[in-house]
């Protein structure tokens, strides 16, 4: 209104010295209009912008309308009117244009980024000049480094003409040093200590560690977080009055020291006299009673009323109530101290879902994903429903990225849509290339696979792959939805030439060639049953004077060519949030093996497996792993097969150890056992200065295991520990899996390996 005003006022002192040099002002009818003084402006931008045509009456009024109107645009520095016979005559002093910004000086910020908080305030390459835009720029670059600490920073801009009526501007940064916190004062806590207090702040005072955070750095952003933080301390802690009286921020003469003083009130410590729930509960009130954490005589905490909160929201969305209201509403007794809580509940309507869209799907049929779909089109909207959908598409390994949207139906009330938007990633290879594993040396590989055949969701394989120890001819086929309800079927087929002498383990070789059936038939959301038939047939070959003698003695007490008729079952149970790099949830499996009765060997092996990730803060996930693996002939059959037997050591067991070198030995090779137990507790996080890519993930990790010759050998004590960093990049030739480890726990004769890693192999 007021800059209005002023425009007003402009133009009409405009119009009056105008009107005393030009003409004694007197309306006429405006026959042509001539511009004078245009140089980059346009002819027809100006008459646009005039509110004013041939034709039309020139009067006083008029005349106000149209200089404000030009002044409006920012064109302009100056705007004269007059006339001749009817012909209206606009004479204009154009604004220079912005030619160049350049800027210098500035280490701390990039230009880019500079660049960009100008353009916000009107300055950027192209427009219009502006004087009084300096005193401004000087304020936003002075603000973008205080938000950095940088209060000594110095802003020297200036104007520099070029031809055709364009400038440049040049801004010259002086930063200055970063001002660090060399205090923190709180005053006015009784109940907790500073130190106490001071550790749910982000900010903190100078030490040797400051560095790597940054934290010493004052930031207006950051103090406003730690108040919050420091305020749900004590309200987490009873003190529901506690209030931040006062904030102080000093800073030195020489802009490098930053004092900072905080000043509470903490108030008394209140206790739950009781919970209640009202409102329209639509569901059982002692389910939902049941749901609420906080209980008469704790201490009042607003973090387990938001959980409790959160939980009854959940629980109303699952029966379709999407937007559910919950106010917990407190009643003070400050006499007593005490609080009476009660969850009020409006569910709203019950939600339905009209209709679920699919787009983004090039390749895949929409039955591929439709079948995974926990939410069904027609029914009430369940909140889990549509997470679990997003989890269950994330896991099929088909898709980049998976986006569920659920906007309301326009002009209904209780209807909305689900809008499933996907990215596909590529499923099928053709591939001819070699790579390196440590455990395994060079592999040539020519396989052809497709995850998702022909967009059905159908996996097909078949594959070359040869190595220092194996060579491998391979195909395999498996439909996830055999049935409509979710049994799976496979078949296989291989054949298997095996040298362990390149295996850091005992000689032979063995020719190994089989098929199989396999079936899964899931047992609820997150478990499956697995089992499966197969059919081998091994033939081993001995090397005279290198084979070991416990290798010899097994095969001369059964023989060194048999077929194999094997039953395979297992369990497990997935919660993952996703195939690739997950961030939460659990797997558990147990898997069992046995040749049964009539097979030219008999035995049984069997497999528990689990792991665990559990986000701890930011983009940090905390993986807990472990294995135990046990088996034994039974029958005829002396022991578990040699070739059977478990190795430990390498890039995907005990890291730091040379791969298959843990366990029973037999002069200077291992010979395996029967028994193995490894553990792997490892925090996983983003690639420093990478952050968004979805295809690296770093670690550090402590790996423990072991391989003993059977349950009688057992101690704990022969662990072997290490610990290290590791890197797992997706590449586009394939996984690579990278660590650097240090054994922690090594006995004499360990052959260890600090630098470990696995090319062209599968995860």
């Amino acid at each position: 209104m007021i800059k209005s005003f002023q425009k007003t006022l402009l133009a009409l002192f405009i119009v009056f010295v105008a009107s005393s040099h030009a003409w004694a002002f007197v309306p006429f009818k405006v026959e042509d209009i001539r511009l004078e003084g245009l140089q980059r402006i346009s002819i027809g931008t100006v008459l646009n912008y005039l509110p004013l045509q041939v034709g039309e009456v020139m009067d006083e009024e008029r005349s106000v309308d149209a200089i404000g109107a030009l002044y409006d645009t920012g064109f302009f520095e100056d705007i004269i009117l007059s006339h001749d016979e009817g012909l209206l005559i606009v004479h204009v002093v154009e604004r220079s244009a912005i030619a160049e910004i350049n800027i210098s000086g500035n280490e701390d910020i990039d230009s880019e980024q500079l660049t960009e908080g100008l353009e916000e305030i009107g300055l950027a390459k192209g427009r219009t000049f502006n004087p009084s835009l300096l005193d401004q720029v000087e304020q936003e670059l002075q603000r973008q480094y205080f938000s950095r600490g940088k209060y000594g920073v110095n802003i020297d801009s200036s104007v520099e003409n070029l031809p055709r009526n364009r400038v440049a501007i040049n801004i010259e940064i002086f930063e200055g040093d970063i001002a660090e916190i060399s205090q923190i004062t709180l005053i006015g806590n009784e109940a907790f200590s500073k130190k106490t207090l001071l550790k749910q702040f982000q900010l903190e005072t100078r030490n040797d560690f400051s560095f790597f955070g940054g934290n010493d750095q004052y930031s207006k952003q950051k103090l406003s977080g730690d108040l919050e933080a420091l305020k749900s301390f004590y309200l987490d802690r009873g003190y529901i009055n506690f209030s931040v009286i006062s904030t102080q921020v000093s800073i030195t003469p020489d802009k490098r020291s930053v004092y900072i003083t905080i000043n509470i009130k903490e108030g008394e410590k209140y206790t739950v006299k009781d919970v209640k729930i009202a409102g329209d509960l639509a569901i059982g009130k002692e389910e939902l009673k049941s749901l609420i954490s906080v209980l008469p005589g704790e201490v009042f905490s607003r973090r387990k009323i938001t959980e409790s909160s959160s939980r009854l929201s959940g629980r109303l969305g699952q029966d379709g109530y999407a937007f559910a209201n919950i106010n917990p509403v407190p009643d003070v007794d400050s006499e007593k101290q005490e609080v009476a809580l009660t969850f009020f509940i409006d569910p709203g309507k019950r939600i339905y879902v009209r209709r679920i869209n699919i787009a983004g799907n090039t390749r895949t049929k929409d039955i591929v994903l439709r079948r995974e779909f926990r939410q069904m089109e027609g029914g009430w909207i369940g909140t889990d429903k549509i997470n679990r959908t997003r989890e269950r598409l994330q896991r099929l390994g088909f898709f980049e990225d998976v986006n569920v949207e659920t906007p309301s139906v326009p002009g209904v009330e209780d209807q909305i849509d689900v809008n499933v938007s996907v990215t596909e990633r590529s499923t099928g290879t053709v591939q001819a290339g070699m790579g390196y594993s440590e455990s395994q040396g060079v592999l040539f590989t020519a396989n052809i696979s497709h995850q998702n055949f022909f967009g059905t969701g159908k996996r097909v394989s078949a594959e070359v792959n040869t190595s220092q120890i194996n060579t491998v001819y391979s195909f395999s086929y498996n439909n996830p939805y055999y049935t409509l309800d979710g049994v799976s079927r496979g078949f296989r087929g291989f054949y298997r030439k095996t040298d362990r002498s390149a295996r850091n383990t005992a000689s032979y070789t063995a020719d190994t060639y089989g098929v199989g059936v396999d079936y899964g038939i899931p047992l609820g959301e997150f478990n499956r049953l697995t089992f499966g038939v197969g059919v081998e047939r091994t033939k081993i070959n001995t090397i005279p004077n290198v084979t070991p003698d416990p290798y010899t003695d097994f095969l001369e007490e059964n023989s060194d060519e048999f077929n194999i008729y094997q039953l395979e079952m297992g369990w497990s149970y997935d919660s993952r949030d996703r195939a690739i790099f997950p961030t939460r949830g659990v797997v558990y499996g147990v898997s069992g093996e046995i040749a049964v009765p009539g097979s030219g060997l008999e035995y049984y092996k069997t497999t528990v497996r689990a792991r665990r990730y559990q986000p701890v803060f930011g983009p940090f996930t905390f993986l807990a792993r472990g294995q135990i693996g046990w088996g034994d002939g039974y029958g005829r059959t002396s022991g578990l097969p040699f070739f059977k037997s478990y190795f430990a050591g390498g890039v995907r067991s005990v890291r730091g150890f040379r791969a298959n070198t843990l366990g029973p030995q037999f002069g200077d090779f291992s010979i395996g056992g029967a028994l193995k137990g490894v553990v792997n507790l490892e925090m996983l996080f983003p690639m420093p200065f990478a952050e968004a890519s979805n295809t690296v993930r770093m670690g550090l990790f402590v790996d423990s295991g072991n391989v003993y010759e059977n349950e009688a050998n057992f101690e704990l004590s022969d662990f072997r520990a290490s610990t290290g960093l590791s890197m797992t990049w997706l590449s586009p030739i394939g996984p690579m899996v990278f660590s650097v480890a240090k054994p922690l726990r090594k006995q004499e004769g360990d052959d260890t390996e600090s630098f470990q890693f696995s090319l062209g192999a599968p995860l």
